[in-house]
């Protein structure tokens, strides 16, 4: 009796094949600009304070359109504005960027779709706080920022 051989070539795969198609991974959550993040900060800041636009555009020396579009993340600020916006509202730039730093550190929840109310300096702030005079449906009312 002979023993009659395949014909057949055998194929031996070099990865294995999955049993079900693998499922699309979900994008990871985009991360916020940094501009967007920072004219968030100033105008919760400038909200918190009740004060106007042009006040703080005035009291920092920038254009109120080039502050409203600097709230609105649509540019980039140097380093002079930012200085100049933050002791505007009685901030210290390492407050602005801390303040910042807050938002940045808890990216599960999208930037612009928080409240808008103010967050405390920190503890060890150095700028000194800065009072401000402010009408409310209770009288008038003296805020330390």
């Amino acid at each position: 009796m002979s023993s009659h051989a395949s014909d057949e070539a055998r194929v031996i795969p070099l990865r294995p094949v999955p049993a079900a198609p693998a499922k699309p991974e979900e994008p990871a959550p985009k991360e916020p600009l940094w501009r967007d993040v920072v004219g968030d900060v100033l105008r919760r800041e400038r909200l918190a304070q009740e004060r106007t636009l042009k006040d703080v555009a005035d009291a920092a020396r920038i254009s109120m359109p080039y502050l409203s579009e600097l709230e609105r993340g649509r540019k980039e600020a140097s380093s002079e504005v930012l200085a100049a916006a933050a002791h505007a509202l009685g901030l210290g730039l390492a407050d602005l960027l801390a303040l910042a730093h807050g938002r940045l550190a808890r990216p599960a929840q999208p930037v612009r779709s928080r409240p808008l109310t103010s967050q405390p300096l920190r503890s060890g702030s150095r700028t000194a706080p800065r009072r401000t005079e402010a009408r409310s449906r209770l009288g008038d009312i003296r805020l330390a920022a």
